[in-house]
């Protein structure tokens, strides 16, 4: 629930309500007052422009209730006063020239509001807007001297303490407003993102009806928007995906059966003479090479005579038990031969290979290295199966080693599986064969096929063991050479 669309929306919408209204606050209170301060000095200009442009002798007597309005438009005062210093018409006194009521100085009547500096503007027929602090009650009026006709000249006053109360009001008003705006805008994001989360909420529904292969469950369209169009997609693809699955699982069935036609065919061509001469070519030669040595009297110390007669006895055993396993070789590939799995050291098992064809490396003058991680690492699979997967490498590796004549076996430790990799110089294999070698009779290297006595059983047998061991396996090329290799389940 913590990851719900619906959430998610509700809480961006309450966010994006809150970011306005916290906006809103932020322009009223930094702004309001200088926006109607603004406001009230550009009124202020434009009514004494009008008066400027419109002033004659018989202006006051003819805009007597303009002038009034004006008044109340600005929330001020409005004085005239003549080149004597005379008003003329003031409106806090309610008098004009001719009204029967004495006159005031100007200094009374209003240019005593402007400052020297604004005074000499004036004088210089200037329009002056300036600011005046009473010097008793400390109240703020903006204050606008304006040169008219006849030597005239134009006082309008009006004080600011409205504009702060209002400014003040108002951001009073901004608060109840912010309240009721954020209750307002959290009850419809709640109720936006209901709405708009359920047919989001059905949709999904139906995609996990179709992920568990239930293709029943349609949703209902309800208009024509683009929810309701993916509905429409979905409902397609559900029937698109029924009727493909049906005919894929009856397509499925057909291929069991050629696969099964197949398997038989493949039977056939498994000769089981090719098996045995392929696979007990490297034991018989190992045992003539013995006992060659043995014949020709190469040792002269009991321990080697004794070592010799160890691997041919060794050797002959694993040749009948070879030709018994080559019977099975149907069984091992379907999956149904039974591993004989054990614990052992694979540094032991590996260091013993190497030395059994100790002597062929020497004849052919091939530099074999051997390096591990960890010589006590101990594997759980099948020993015998594993050293004929790795005698076949080793052959590979021999039969295919270039003038480097360099071999390398490493054991890489992982944390469940250990990795044996045997990598010789070489030709590397072209990358259309490449995925094409672990199959049954297949030949890399047709003409010389017959030099080595292979009849493209080796590494096939080799899969099956790896498979039945659930053991990733491979083959790349690498920098001047190519690499075997394979993991197996290590001992934890």
């Amino acid at each position: 629930m913590k990851n719900s669309i619906g959430i998610k929306l509700f809480i961006g919408i309450t966010c994006f309500a809150l970011i306005i209204v916290s906006l809103s606050w932020i322009l009223n209170t930094n702004y309001l007052e200088g926006y109607y301060l603004r406001k009230k000095q550009d009124s202020i200009i434009k009514y004494g422009k009008e008066i400027q442009s419109d002033y004659n002798n018989d202006y006051i007597y003819d805009n007597n209730d303009k002038l009034k309005n004006i008044e109340n438009a600005i929330g001020g005062d409005i004085t005239i006063i003549d080149g004597f210093g005379d008003a003329i018409y003031s409106s806090s006194i309610m008098q004009f020239r001719g009204g029967g009521k004495g006159k005031g100085k100007g200094s009374s009547w209003g240019l005593g509001l402007i400052s020297d500096e604004g005074l000499q503007m004036l004088l210089d027929g200037n329009t002056v807007l300036e600011s005046y602090v009473h010097p008793r009650f400390h109240t703020v009026s903006l204050v606008l001297a304006s040169p008219l006709e006849n030597g005239h000249v134009l006082i309008m006053e009006s004080p600011l303490a409205s504009i702060k109360e209002s400014v003040e009001i108002a951001q009073d008003f901004h608060i109840y407003i912010a309240i009721i705006s954020l209750i307002i805008g959290t009850i419809i994001a709640f109720i936006f993102s209901k709405i708009f989360t359920k047919p989001i909420i059905k949709l999904n529904n139906v995609a996990k009806s179709m992920a568990h292969l239930d293709f029943s469950k349609k949703y209902t369209i309800n208009g024509n928007d683009e929810i309701n169009q993916l509905g429409k997609t979905i409902n397609f693809l559900s029937d698109k995906l029924d009727a493909s699955i049906s005919e894929l699982n009856r397509a499925n069935e057909r291929l069991q059966e050629d696969i099964e036609k197949e398997r038989k065919l493949e039977k056939l061509r498994k000769e089981f003479v090719s098996s045995v001469s392929h696979e007990l070519k490297t034991p018989i030669a190992l045992i003539q090479g013995y006992g060659e040595g043995l014949k020709d009297a190469v040792i002269e110390d009991e321990d080697s005579k004794n070592f010799y007669c160890d691997v041919i006895v060794d050797e002959a055993q694993k040749m009948d038990k070879l030709v018994k396993d080559l019977l099975n070789l149907s069984a091992l590939e379907s999956g149904h031969y039974q591993l004989q799995r054990e614990n052992f050291n694979i540094y032991d098992l590996i260091e013993a290979i190497i030395n059994k064809y100790t002597p062929i490396l020497n004849e052919k003058d091939i530099n074999l290295e051997f390096d591990s991680d960890d010589i006590k690492m101990k594997v759980f699979a099948d020993p015998i199966r594993i050293e004929q997967v790795l005698v076949n490498f080793v052959n590979n590796a021999i039969n295919h080693v270039n003038e480097k004549k360099n071999i390398k076996i490493n054991i890489i430790d992982y944390i469940e599986k250990i990795k044996i990799t045997v990598t010789n110089t070489g030709k590397p294999i072209p990358e259309t064969e490449i995925d094409k070698i672990w199959d049954s009779f297949y030949k890399l290297d047709k003409s010389r096929a017959r030099e080595y006595g292979g009849t493209g059983l080796g590494l096939s047998i080799v899969k099956g063991i790896l498979k039945l061991h659930n053991s990733n396996f491979g083959v790349q090329n690498v920098d001047s050479g190519v690499k075997f290799w394979f993991d197996i389940d290590k001992v934890l």
